[in-house]
């Protein structure tokens, strides 16, 4: 089941490898629908973690919830179950050569918090994450372009002061000027 508001987004899952891509692919959307874009890579590798830690962990079933909420600047991804076994680091051993076993360090790591807590109402656990989202710059606005016609002046009155004596033209005057005799 998928509900979401706003800025508040919830699905609910059995936290199974199939469904993991599929839950990715749903938090990018909502996140690009938010446009919070610069998140997505982050906030889709830490709820992977933390759902892979319920499919691993998670006694005695594998339902989980997922929410996703943006306030006042921060995108907060919560994964809640219903064991009630919090999670603990592991401490890194140099030269450690495990293939798992880094989820939270690599939730700690890309995120700016996080944390677990017992649920208030019920049994089970909450495991949360959360991301500051960066100001998006404001556009720059695009230049409008406007038609340009060229635009032809109307033709000047040329006054012209001639004597007629000198003019050894057979043209008339009146006629060499345009003006129509009257």
């Amino acid at each position: 089941m998928i509900s979401h508001s706003r800025r508040h987004c919830v699905v609910e899952l059995q936290a199974l490898p199939s469904r993991i891509g599929q839950i990715r692919r749903i938090i990018s959307a909502q996140l690009r629908h938010w446009q919070l874009d610069p998140l997505i890579d982050r906030a889709a590798l830490g709820v992977t973690e933390l759902l892979s830690n319920v499919h691993r962990h998670a006694q005695p079933d594998k339902t989980c919830t997922v929410e996703i909420e943006f306030r006042l600047g921060r995108l907060t991804v919560s994964v809640i179950d219903s064991d009630p076994r919090l999670p603990e680091i592991r401490e890194a051993v140099a030269g450690s050569l495990e293939t798992c076993g880094r989820g939270l360090a690599l939730v700690e790591a890309l995120s700016e918090a996080w944390g677990a807590r017992h649920q208030a109402d019920g049994p089970g656990k909450v495991v949360w994450f959360s991301l500051t989202a960066a100001p998006t710059p404001a556009a720059l606005p695009q230049p409008v372009r406007i038609g340009t016609k060229p635009v032809r002046e109307p033709a000047r009155t040329a006054i012209v002061a001639v004597d007629p004596v000198t003019v050894s033209t057979g043209v008339s005057v009146a006629a060499s000027v345009g003006v129509r005799p009257g």
